[in-house]
């Protein structure tokens, strides 16, 4: 049997989106609703505040005993909520496992992958089809993964195989 990824590739591809709103019946002028905010539980909310503003480049806005909102340019929010020290993380359970981040540009990209090697203690870089996916984990040992080009810039035509865990 082939692996997840061989299979998945080996399908004919995805047909092409509508072109326009009214082709997919939405509404004029939109294209559905967008990711808005993610929220994490994290372990130090304090500790991961600080290591998101920096690699994603966002502002903090609110901070209190138990949670921290951070904010980017375009409004996009990550909510960050403390759950302890000693809090699991279990791979493979229901429920949002990964959260992959698109740089911001070639430049933007290097930046990343300089906070990750700087902050994390386990860096891996993946060149994929037609983009590079860098990986490393956050303060709770949460996988932080950041590509380019994004996803609207080079079209995916597979699923990363290390996502099939």
């Amino acid at each position: 049997m082939a692996p997840p990824h061989e299979a998945a590739s080996s399908r004919r591809p995805p047909a092409p989106l509508p072109d326009g709103p009214e082709a997919a019946g939405a509404e004029p002028g939109g294209y559905g609703p967008r990711l808005a905010s993610v929220v994490l539980f994290v372990r130090d909310h304090d500790e991961s505040a600080d290591f998101y503003q920096e690699l994603l480049n966002m502002e903090l806005t609110v901070r209190t005993a138990t949670a921290a909102l951070l904010v980017n340019r375009g409004g996009f929010q990550v909510y960050l909520r403390t759950v302890g020290p000693t809090a699991p993380h279990p791979v493979g359970h229901v429920g949002a496992q990964y959260v992959i981040w698109a740089a911001d540009g070639p430049d933007d990209f290097q930046r990343c992958e300089r906070v990750l090697r700087a902050r994390s203690d386990r860096v891996d870089v993946r060149h994929e089809e037609g983009f590079t996916l860098i990986e490393g984990r956050d303060p709770s040992g949460l996988p932080v993964l950041v590509a380019h080009p994004g996803p609207g810039e080079v079209e995916r035509l597979e699923i990363i195989a290390r996502y099939y865990v």
